[in-house]
């Protein structure tokens, strides 16, 4: 693809600083650029998601009934009656329009000497039947669940897609996870068959799956294994009960009939990473996600026919579900996926794949982009960055430095920085600024999507004024790509999110809004701390701790303190660790001081080199608050990506 001439885009607003908003010529492009759109779609939301599920999908039948909700909390359905297939609707359709040679894929394996492959909408339907078929010979039947373990390969695509083709269930694990946390979550779906791999590449050196796999199925009802062959390796071979997966399509018929499902039936499962208790299996249903999934992956991130979308996040978390598979998918673009790690074989590797292939829209964490702050900018410069024009963050709120440098190294000043807020149980963004409208700035996500609402209540349940933080909710009628239940467990579904705030769509967020009306995220209300009787958001003192020109990263948790309640406990993690000093600590209760105020100033300050974060780079603060209450036991270590720092951590404590 050629590169797009780099146009200044985005325009800083002089009256206001840090203030960003669209060029005419952005406006001009963007499917939305008329900010009446909110107004319109608040004056009757359900008319305004039933005209969009109308116009952006295919339905066999039309719905009877749009939105449908009960007086038992949580109980709500959208486009009754309505039957759809969300195979057909990402593939067939495009197809049947002539856009079958289109590239659906392209897939970038880690190891550079590999070639890169490019899979049509042609392509991909072809395997998608096949496997379709294969899982049906093998007994899947409407509403099994089919278990995918897999890692960043093309097949995981095919599988999603598959499942959906016969109105199986699908429910994809995260491939890093142990073969006892995959094990938990398939005898939790009750799985009949597993899709996994014999492995995958990680910084150029291959890593078993299949292996933990077999731990995984070992107890469960989970009667076939198909395996991908992915790096060749000898793996332990069950004749009985494993397949490899190019074997088991080969000699399926290249079409298979999807069946069409009602709108509320279960399109899959995603399982929350664990990090409190047991997984909740959290549901999602088909045609309310597909058209949350359409619309927001067509309007935040202003795709267009020309547009390649690199969405950085693993299939195995919801943002993988919706802007890696279905999204893009159901507006018929083309999609980047990439295999390995970030700085294999070096820190310019995902610079390199976005100028190789002409990435134009690139959605990633803010983890990823303070990483690379770190790699410095030398590894930006060996590569041309000029086709991309859309730039996305997801997942935590992004930190000022890490916002303008993103902005100004990545999109080099001329793309907007799409924000995004959103949660596994929402099933797509909720709160963002469009492209088309504005304004972009720095911390701030922006307004609810159009057709959904928040509200930021007190712990009474009132709402907060304006420039407070309250516990972030959603009003009715919720948005149609939310979830539905939890797996099996409807007590928990209803005590989760619905008990709290009668009424509200508990989010377990903290926010406030801001006198233009745009929201700002302040952190998980579980990350909020009450100090001498004050509420303060880690986040916020995050944020100012971050802001200090040695800081690179923190981390802030509470510690039960006798006369306050609670205190602040820092965890930083500085730019260049030689510059650590009691000096310096004493220098960032001085900057927070500044920032917030003495309410909020650390009572400790640890200067460390990492905080456990988890594999998808949200910060377990969860383990950081029982450090430092000196808890022996910390619960579940599977899902950190770097679970060696936590006994350094409790040997920095303990030395005080």
């Amino acid at each position: 693809m050629a590169h797009i001439k780099a146009v200044k885009w985005v325009t800083k607003d002089k009256r206001r600083k840090g203030v960003f908003w669209p060029s005419e010529a952005m406006k001009k492009r963007a499917w939305v650029s008329d900010p009446g759109i909110y107004g319109k779609a608040a004056r009757d939301q359900v008319a305004f998601w039933a005209a969009r599920a109308e116009e952006g999908l295919e339905w066999k039948k039309k719905w009877i009934n749009a939105y449908e909700e009960k007086k038992k909390p949580g109980a709500f359905k959208w486009f009754l009656g309505g039957r759809i297939n969300a195979s057909y609707n990402t593939l067939d359709r495009h197809i049947r329009s002539g856009r079958g040679g289109k590239t659906a894929l392209i897939w970038v394996p880690e190891l550079p000497d590999e070639t890169t492959k490019r899979i049509s909408y042609e392509e991909l339907h072809r395997d998608v039947n096949r496997l379709a078929n294969s899982l049906r010979r093998l007994g899947v039947r409407k509403g099994d669940r089919v278990g995918i373990y897999l890692p960043m390969v093309p097949e995981v695509i095919t599988s999603l897609l598959a499942c959906a083709r016969i109105g199986a269930i699908h429910s994809v694990v995260f491939s890093a996870f142990s073969g006892e946390s995959l094990k938990d979550r398939l005898i939790d779906a009750e799985a009949k068959v597993l899709i996994t791999a014999d492995g995958y590449y990680r910084r150029g050196e291959p890593k078993t799956l299949k292996e933990s796999a077999d731990i995984g199925v070992k107890g469960t009802g989970v009667r076939h294994v198909i395996v991908v062959k992915r790096t060749g390796r000898k793996i332990p071979w069950n004749k009985r009960k494993d397949m490899w997966f190019h074997e088991a399509i080969k000699r399926e018929p290249d079409y298979c009939e999807p069946q069409f499902v009602e709108s509320n039936e279960t399109l899959f499962i995603l399982y929350t990473s664990g990090t409190t208790g047991k997984p909740k299996g959290i549901i999602h249903d088909t045609g309310g996600y597909l058209t949350q999934a359409y619309w927001t992956t067509k309007w935040d991130f202003d795709l267009h026919d020309d547009d390649v979308f690199w969405c950085t996040a693993d299939i195995g978390w919801v943002t993988g579900h919706t802007y890696g598979c279905y999204g893009p998918l159901l507006n018929g673009a083309t999609m980047l996926m990439f295999e390995g790690a970030p700085d294999y074989p070096d820190p310019g590797r995902w610079w390199k794949v976005v100028a190789d292939n002409g990435v134009t829209v690139f959605y990633t964490a803010p983890t990823a982009i303070r990483m690379f702050i770190k790699f410095g900018d030398k590894w930006i410069r060996k590569h041309r960055l000029d086709s991309l024009r859309i730039l996305g963050t997801v997942g935590e709120p992004i930190d000022e430095e890490a916002w303008l440098w993103y902005f100004n190294k990545i999109g080099q000043g001329r793309c907007p920085v799409i924000d995004t807020w959103w949660q596994t149980e929402t099933g797509g963004t909720l709160i963002n600024t469009l492209p088309g409208i504005g304004p972009f700035i720095p911390t701030v996500a922006g307004l609810s999507f159009p057709g959904t609402r928040h509200a930021m209540l007190d712990s009474q349940g009132d709402e907060v004024g304006t420039g407070e933080t309250g516990f972030l909710v959603q009003k009715p009628p919720y948005a149609p790509g939310m979830l539905r239940g939890v797996h099996r467990n409807p007590k928990k579904y209803f005590e989760t999110y619905w008990s709290r705030f009668p009424g509200y769509y508990d989010t377990s967020d903290g926010a406030k809004r801001r006198k233009d009306g745009t929201i700002r995220l302040t952190g998980r209300v579980d990350d909020v701390m009450k100090v001498a009787g004050h509420r303060l958001s880690t986040a916020e003192l995050e944020n100012a701790l971050n802001e200090h020109s040695l800081v690179r990263e923190s981390a802030v948790v509470p510690k039960p303190d006798e006369i306050k309640g609670e205190v602040p406990v820092a965890f930083v993690v500085l730019k260049d660790e030689s510059k650590a000093s009691e000096e310096l600590k004493k220098e960032l209760v001085k900057h927070v001081d500044k920032a917030i105020g003495p309410t909020a100033r650390p009572s400790f300050i640890y200067f460390v080199s990492d905080v456990p974060k988890t594999r998808s780079g949200k910060i377990m603060r969860r383990i950081l608050r029982g450090i430092v209450k000196g808890d022996s036991e910390l619960g579940n270590l599977t899902t950190l990506m770097n679970p060696e720092c936590v006994k350094v951590l409790h040997k920095t404590v303990k030395k005080g």
